[in-house]
């Protein structure tokens, strides 16, 4: 349970005083919060319309992103404090850069980029492993004005040419392999591939290679990095109107064909500055861990640009939570670097647990500077979140958000008010979030009731105001299902106290013999079974109740238990918990679920595959391996309608 000490010693205001100025005066609530940047010219108007009728934030204000993130820094002080640690366990080496060292060094690749012909609005695609050079790269590209759209290094030609064209870069910037665990990857040839797709062809390449891979290079596009860096002018920063596009970051959509979620300069600044202190209690010279991958959305927000705007330590780690070189990989980068907060998945910790249940490494490190642990990307289980509250003694803070967001919905404010904890609750909106709970036909629920989680406009600073190129696709997928509000894509409830609980993404909602049941619910459940490590519930199609429950599986390492024994166990927990409505009676041990390279289960996939419809491998999966073989058993055990 988080109490509220943290009050005391941030002396913040109530969570209750700034929620309701968030939201009953959002205007003058944010032009006090864009008070906290260097702007170069202060925005006059706060909150207007775009020609698409959008709320925009900042719009006449002017600022740059990486003037923000490294130079103001640089002239206030900071210029000798660490702002970057790389630390590479499958390379086995490690480096640091002071705020100078990191400036200089973006503002000599912009010059890069402004030699190859990058200007303010041009795009830039990045397709990089972990190391310090992706956020130098992004970094470069802000400084010029432009567009980043960085790309998970290692996906597939395909899904790499079609962010390529939709995107149009006049440059690539990428990197001649990654490596995952001892695997090398090899990023040159996929790229090649890949523009050899694309109808869209960039003007240059630039390439760093790497000692563990060598790149061919293609005459008279491809560009050495370090050779160009030898002879590079440093570019100056451009200056940006609020409302100019930082980046592109696509996420995956329904029609197969990914979203070019769009983020602005100004209200991403403001924002992301905002939250370093009220979310994650962090101040100057704290050093902030988000495991996680530049790829994905938390790369951008917590290990790019929000740690740097807050003049934190920001840490890029090459490695995983396991075998690189073992469960004790995240205790001991906290305890080296002195970590103040740790962010990432439940999935990592998931593994963890699975390796090593006893927390036996945790033991060999000091974890006295690790005041906080914070985990997003899916829902945390409560067996989840008390494992780790257990072992680590540390409060632990689950929060919601999205890729379309940028940061968080609903949190516990760790610098605001530190609120207790409920176990399946992300606690409560974050300032500047309506989110609200609404029926199908958009009337909202009272508290208790699940719904669709709904945030009413307008959304605050960060969140995206369209999608690369495709303003209907926008207007569609997020406004149109309720007018006057953004629809997340979740289903959920508030409690009595205003706590929100998130249950899965609306069509996780099974309707069994008319009863609407939580998928996510019933996986709270199976996965509070001493010997379950993780599990997924997906509904099938059944003739009679029309869906019925089943969950898929996996055990801790170590344990040796008959099928039919734990399956029986978690039926009588199920029918324990919800009741015999909850029509569970199956359960399937697996050696693996199909997950994305971030950690998430493919849950849409596998009901797919029970519902025998044809599926197309995602470009984000992490072992596609796993697909042939959860059909196999799922095929066994007759869970797969022909």
């Amino acid at each position: 349970m988080i109490v509220n000490e943290n009050n005391k010693r941030t002396g913040a205001m109530s969570y209750q005083a700034e929620y309701s100025k968030s939201i009953e005066a959002p205007e003058a609530f944010w032009a006090e919060k864009a008070e906290a940047l260097a702007w170069f010219k202060k925005p006059e108007t706060i909150l207007s319309k775009d020609e698409n009728d959008i709320y925009r934030w900042f719009a006449d204000g002017e600022l740059n992103t990486a003037y923000l993130a490294l130079d103001y820094h640089v002239e206030n002080g900071r210029a000798d404090q660490t702002a970057i640690i790389y630390d590479s366990p499958v390379t086995d080496s490690k480096r640091k850069l002071t705020y100078l060292e990191l400036r200089d060094e973006v503002a000599k690749f912009a010059g890069v980029l402004k030699a190859q012909g990058v200007e303010k609005g041009d795009r830039v695609v990045i397709y990089m492993p972990m190391i310090p050079e992706a956020l130098v790269a992004m970094l470069a590209v802000a400084r010029l004005g432009a567009v980043h759209s960085v790309v998970f290094g290692g996906f597939a030609p395909h899904e790499l040419a079609v962010r390529i064209d939709d995107a149009e870069p006049k440059v690539v910037v990428t990197a001649s392999c990654g490596i995952e665990v001892a695997k090398v990857i090899e990023y040159k040839p996929m790229l090649d591939e890949a523009i050899e797709k694309s109808a869209h062809k960039p003007e240059a390449c630039i390439v760093l290679q790497r000692p563990q891979a060598e790149a061919p290079m293609t005459a008279g596009r491809d560009v050495d990095w370090v050779e160009a860096m030898a002879t590079a002018e440093p570019a100056d920063c451009v200056p940006v109107k609020g409302t100019d596009p930082l980046y592109i970051l696509y996420t995956s959509g329904t029609t197969g064909k990914p979203k070019g979620v769009v983020r602005d300069n100004g209200g991403h600044a403001v924002a992301l500055k905002y939250s370093m202190k009220a979310i994650y209690n962090m101040g100057p010279g704290d050093v902030f861990w988000a495991a996680s991958d530049v790829g994905w959305v938390v790369g951008h927000s917590y290990i790019c640009y929000g740690p740097l705007l807050a003049g934190c330590t920001t840490v890029v780690y090459e490695g995983k939570p396991v075998r690189t070189p073992d469960a004790g990989a995240f205790w001991r980068m906290c305890a080296e670097y002195e970590c103040k907060a740790l962010f990432a998945a439940p999935t990592a910790f998931r593994a963890i647990k699975k390796e090593d249940p006893e927390a036996a490494e945790l033991a060999k490190y000091d974890l006295s500077k690790l005041e906080t642990i914070f985990m997003a990307g899916e829902r945390l289980d409560p067996p989840t979140y008390h494992w780790t509250v257990e072992k680590t003694g540390k409060p632990v803070v689950d929060h919601w958000w999205q890729t379309e967001t940028g940061w968080a919905i609903c949190g516990n404010l760790m610098g605001v008010e530190a609120k207790e904890t409920k176990p399946g609750s992300s606690t409560v909106p974050v300032p500047g979030f309506n989110v609200c709970i609404l029926d199908h036909e958009g009337n909202e629920l009272p508290n208790g009731e699940q719904g669709n989680i709904a945030i009413k406009l307008p959304l605050p600073p960060s969140c995206l105001p369209t999608v690369w190129g495709d303003f209907e696709r926008f207007r569609t997928g997020y406004l149109s299902e309720f007018p006057g509000y953004y629809s997340s894509g979740d289903g959920g409830y508030k409690d009595e106290d205003g706590y929100v609980f998130i249950m899965g993404r609306t069509d996780d909602v099974i309707n069994v013999a008319g009863h609407r049941l939580s998928t996510g619910e019933m996986e709270e459940i199976v996965a509070g079974h001493e010997a379950v490590a993780e599990c997924a519930v997906i509904g099938i199609n059944d003739p009679l109740k029309g869906q019925e429950p089943v969950g898929l599986v996996l055990l801790k390492d170590g344990v040796e238990a008959d099928e039919a024994e734990i399956q029986a166990q978690l039926v009588a927990l199920v029918r324990k918990e919800i009741g015999a409505v909850a029509c569970f009676k199956r359960a399937v041990v697996v050696q693996r679920l199909p997950k994305t390279r971030s950690g998430k289960i493919l849950r849409k996939l596998l009901r797919q595959i029970a519902d025998g419809q044809d599926y197309s491998i995602p470009s984000t999966i992490d072992d596609p391996a796993s697909l042939p073989e959860i059909e196999e058993i799922m095929g066994r055990h007759g869970l797969v309608t022909s």
